[in-house]
């Protein structure tokens, strides 16, 4: 185990919970028997100054895939990348500036599919048990970094759907002054309810993503 803070209670839903989900709890996108472009992301939990949060980043509006989304850290796999472990760590290295001795690797959630760019994501799970300062590397990929308290994403009045111009209809967090939907926030919503944290919150509540 890292070096670090140990893995506090609060936590301990999570771990219980990471070797034992399948893919089709977290998404209906799953990876297609051939092809897609191997990637990973880091779901980072740690102890920040308002409590329990996640890492977050949102995607520079110059990025040809993803423009100005909120995000987990991460991108695809390098050849010279041991595994999704390595390539997620050296991914939010790369975004976030963090160092990823400090993080303690919880396990990897099963692989899933996203079907706008064609990636292939195995999410990493991790406990920032020795937390470095993270920032903005390179504008031209990352406009912002931000540490989101779990409490902000657990609260009902943040939580709403957002439906795409395309028709799609998902889950949505409203915090920090960002609108995280999509991918992430599929991926965020369904975590919280298998790990026992989602509260009551109205779906029914759709607004329009028509920005995006």
């Amino acid at each position: 185990m890292t070096a670090g803070a140990p893995r506090p209670e609060w936590l301990a839903p999570v771990v219980d919970a990471v070797p034992l989900v399948g893919p089709e709890q977290l998404s209906r996108f799953l990876p297609p028997p051939e092809g897609g472009r191997e990637s990973a992301i880091l779901v980072l939990f740690g102890d920040g100054e308002e409590g329990p949060d996640l890492l977050l980043i949102q995607r520079s509006s110059t990025m040809t895939s993803h423009a100005g989304q909120p995000a987990f850290p991460g991108g695809a796999v390098d050849d010279t990348d041991a595994d999704v472990v390595a390539a997620a760590l050296r991914e939010a290295e790369e975004e976030t500036g963090l160092d990823p001795s400090g993080v303690d690797v919880i396990g990897t959630l099963p692989a899933l599919y996203l079907p706008p760019s064609g990636f292939v994501v195995t999410p990493v799970i991790g406990w920032w048990a020795a937390p470095s300062p993270v920032g903005v590397v390179d504008p031209g990929e990352v406009a912002r970094v931000v540490r989101v308290p779990l409490e902000e994403l657990l609260d009902p009045a943040n939580r709403y759907s957002v439906k795409h111009p395309s028709g799609f209809v998902g889950p949505a967090f409203g915090v920090r002054g960002l609108v995280v939907w999509g991918f992430t926030a599929g991926l965020l919503s369904r975590l919280f309810a298998l790990v026992g944290w989602e509260r009551p919150w109205d779906s029914a509540d759709v607004r329009d993503l028509g920005h995006w």
